[in-house]
């Protein structure tokens, strides 16, 4: 056993000396505290801060913690900056490689965390800016036996030209096995399985010869086709880092190594020991082959959301220029310009039509098929599609910044992310080939001492059985594959996951919270009632208050203004404004104080409304909201305002339901209207009169009830604390920006159906994964034992690495071909099946 010995005190670890980039300094000052904070750090030997490069060097004589120096730097009230860089890693084939490859970059000084794919054979490393670049991370790749590729390279080839080279090469590689391979796997199979077909052989060509003739297929076979294997498999074993390449070399080495010796050197082995196994190292060779093209080719149809949403984008623009239209590069467009769209044309880049109209299909974004009128002043969206008019527009966000590209960051970034219950694949594949090889040694021990004779013979082949059998390539496969396919099918859905984790987080949910404005409602209030108090005129207080509200942003207000605005009321200028969060406003309308807001608002001004008593609780009963209004201190007037309830709300709340996931509202609305909508709605639970700041409160109190895992869905800036709150942010996409951010999912249609969408569809991606996780462990426990033979004191089976190989291949291509039947999956209501997973 291997012991590791501390280092003596005698020998210091090597000075290093990293270079950190530093915000917010802005004078000698700054330069001495910053100093003063990295020093403080166990390990650090020396600081220097330069304020002109707005860089610290940094020398470390013990451990690297920059993490360490980054946190003592924020807490010294200056910034440092966090980058993600994303690129593509070759050579990695199983789950041992991921391993070794986030180690090595975890341990480059500066990076603060790592992960690999192997689905999309991605590595995305986030490091504190300054620290590191892309050689660096490259060199730490290379170290390692793999070979990182500058994804920002312009000449350097798309994943998609690169797995399509991948599978042409491996299409090459089997058929040129297959041909070489068949007739030596008929010589000697044939043979053993048709002894008449065995003496025909040995007289025809004779036994040393037909040996011979195996010698050079399978040399062939190993040499060419299966150089790959030898190529990866030799270094890792050097370097003492074997993978799943390694397996396969000690494997077929062995048998075609005994064989060899068997054929032109019998007398070095034991009497009766001399077979051959050439026809096993081929075979071998050959069914790995033809495992890795049917997963090559499976692993491509993974991203095939990605490659959709990329083909949306518009490949040029037409953008006005003095005067006259031109045609350019979708990258020369700038934000500004002036962009022309004719009939069937894509629309580029983001924007504002400026004149013109049409019907724009905006599918890919809402998920409706029917296309919606744009007019003057109203936006459109880059990767929609024209239909019939033509339009101008003034381009507002292009480039990454566009709806659509933001749409593929998200769905990259979620592709990317490391489940919870990646932890699990992740401890096993840290010694799972070593303890493989280990295995195989101990088998071949047992077997050369316990086994019947021939005992060598045996022991070969228990031995090549267990390293060939053994998949490590399943286990690194089982979560990314499913990830890749799940999220690409939820955007395709209009489900943006911003966080892959949220997968995980959202199948436990027990509980959705909504916002009731925007989410549930339209948010386009209508004024449907007034009920003037005695001594005011209708007109007279609808014209007050609406010249108040002018100054407004409250939906409320908007429908209040244009109730007056289709009256045709001259509206006063309104001054002294004032707004109370979540209760109302006041402002001096004509010379006249007007007062607008809710009961509570009424009530801390000293007001009684118990003479609206009556009609309130009638219009709360409709579902309205009952609004009151005061003039010079006396109660004027009651307003009833209805926020319509969307179109597929009901059917999203039946959805949930029908997942066994329960529904509460949480509004600012008095209780008798939230009880009215919840009630038509059928809504479980109501949190009413709820303010802006007390919506966070909300959640946590729903999730305290019996450790309720809480699902939040809001849309505007006010629901954005709440959205982080929540177990789970849901944001509707046709919400604010700062919404958004804050949301760990994001609903691009604003259909509160996604997220009835988004919950199957999480259950069906984390059942998917733990069927692939079940099937990699349990055919690695299972099929194991048998190579090493723990059937064959019961039942006299021994298994063939031939059929070890093929079982491996067929391992990989079954983990992946399960991942892509989400691609399958459909949202409740949209075909037949179960309501929760139809794959």
């Amino acid at each position: 056993m291997l012991t590791v010995k501390e280092p003596l005190p005698a020998d210091p670890l090597p000075a290093q000396t990293v270079k950190l980039a530093i915000e917010d300094m802005t004078c000698a000052s700054c330069v001495r505290r910053v100093e003063k904070a990295i020093s403080a750090v166990p390990g650090v030997a020396s600081a220097r801060v330069n304020l002109a490069t707005a860089r610290a060097d940094i020398s470390f004589d013990g451990k690297v913690d920059i993490a360490g120096v980054a946190q003592a730097v924020r807490a010294a009230g200056y910034g440092v900056d966090e980058e993600t860089l994303e690129f593509p890693v070759e050579g990695m084939t199983c789950a041992s490689c991921i391993a070794r490859v986030e180690k090595a970059l975890k341990a480059v000084p500066g990076v603060l965390d790592a992960t690999a794919n192997l689905a999309n054979e991605h590595a995305r490393v986030r490091f504190l800016r300054g620290t590191v670049d892309f050689d660096d991370l490259a060199a730490a790749v290379e170290r390692t036996g793999y070979h990182a590729l500058r994804a920002s390279t312009v000449d350097a080839p798309s994943d998609e030209d690169r797995r399509a080279a991948e599978v042409a090469g491996l299409r090459r590689s089997l058929i040129l096995a297959a041909l070489l391979t068949a007739p030596l796997f008929v010589m000697e199979m044939g043979s053993h399985a048709v002894p008449a077909f065995g003496h025909y052989i040995h007289e025809t060509i004779g036994m040393q010869a037909s040996r011979v003739i195996q010698f050079v297929l399978a040399t062939i076979v190993l040499a060419g086709p299966g150089a790959r294997f030898f190529r990866k498999g030799v270094p890792s074993l050097l370097r003492g880092a074997p993978d799943m390449n390694a397996l396969v070399v000690i494997g077929t080495a062995a048998a075609w190594g005994f064989s060899t010796v068997a054929t032109f050197a019998p007398g070095l082995l034991p009497g009766g020991t001399a077979n051959v196994y050439f026809e096993a190292a081929a075979v071998i060779v050959t069914l790995i082959l033809a495992g890795r093209f049917l997963e090559a080719r499976a692993k491509g149809r993974t991203g095939e959301a990605i490659r959709h949403l990329a083909g949306l984008r518009a490949t040029s623009a037409r953008v006005l220029k003095d005067g006259q239209p031109v045609d350019v590069a979708l990258e020369a467009v700038m934000p500004g310009n002036i962009v022309l769209v004719r009939p069937g044309e894509k629309i580029p880049v983001d924007g504002d039509v400026t004149e013109g109209r049409s019907f724009v299909d905006e599918s890919m974004i809402t998920g409706e098929p029917m296309p919606v009128e744009r007019k003057t002043g109203d936006p459109v969206t880059g990767g929609t599609l024209n239909t019939t008019g033509s339009f101008s527009f003034r381009a507002t966000r292009v480039g990454a910044d566009t709806v659509l590209s933001q749409i593929i960051r998200m769905v990259v970034d979620a592709q990317s992310a490391k489940l919870p219950i990646q932890a699990l694949v992740d401890r096993v594949t840290q010694w799972f080939v070593p303890a493989i090889i280990a295995t195989a040694l101990v088998t071949f021990g047992l077997w050369y001492v316990l086994g019947p004779e021939p005992a060598l013979a045996h022991a070969l082949v228990a031995a090549v059985a267990v390293l060939i059998i053994a998949c490590p390539c399943a286990m690194g496969l089982a979560t990314p594959t499913s990830i890749i396919t799940g999220t690409g099918r939820a955007a395709e859905l209009g489900v943006l996951f911003r966080q892959g984790t949220a997968l995980q987080t959202l199948e436990t949910t027990d509980i959705v919270a909504v916002d009731k404005t925007g989410t549930l409602t339209l948010g386009r209030p209508t004024l449907t009632e007034i009920v003037p108090a005695e001594g005011f005129e209708r007109q007279e207080v609808l014209a007050l208050v609406a010249a108040a509200e002018v100054r407004s942003e409250h939906p409320i207000a908007l429908a209040i203004h244009e109730a007056a605005k289709a009256e045709g009321l001259e509206l006063p200028l309104a001054d002294a404004f004032e707004a109370t969060s979540g209760r109302g406003i006041s402002a001096t309308v004509a010379g006249r104080r007007v007062e607008i807001g809710s009961i509570g608002h009424m009530s801390a001004l000293g007001l009684d409304t118990t003479p609206f008593a009556e009609v309130a609780q009638r219009l709360s009963g409709q579902g309205a909201s009952p609004l009151y209004a005061a003039i010079d201190g006396r109660l004027a007037a009651l307003f009833a305002v209805t926020d319509p309830v969307k179109p597929t709300t009901r059917e999203a709340i039946a959805q949930l339901k029908a997942l066994g996931i329960g529904v509460a509202m949480i509004t600012g609305d008095n209780r008798g209207t939230a009880n009215a909508v919840a009630a038509d709605l059928g809504i479980d639970q109501v949190m009413a009169e709820v303010l802006p700041d007390g919506k966070v409160a909300a959640v946590k109190a729903l999730s305290q009830e019996g450790s309720r895992k809480v699902a939040f869905v809001g849309d505007g800036i006010n629901d954005a604390p709440a959205l982080a709150a929540a177990d789970t942010g849901i944001a509707i996409g046709t919400g604010t920006d700062v919404a958004i951010e804050s949301a760990d999912i994001v609903l691009m249609a604003g259909d509160l159906r996604g997220v009835a969408t988004g919950i199957a569809l999480s259950r069906a991606t984390m059942r998917n994964i733990r069927q692939n996780l079940f099937w990699a462990f349990g055919y690695n426990v299972a099929l194991i034992p048998v190579a090493a033979g723990a059937l064959y004191p019961a039942f006299g089976l021994l298994l063939s690495p031939a059929i070890a190989a093929g079982a491996m291949a067929l391992s990989s291509v079954f983990v992946v071909s399960n991942a892509l039947r989400l691609k399958r999956f459909r949202p409740a209501g949209a075909g037949h099946g179960s309501k929760e997973d139809r794959t």
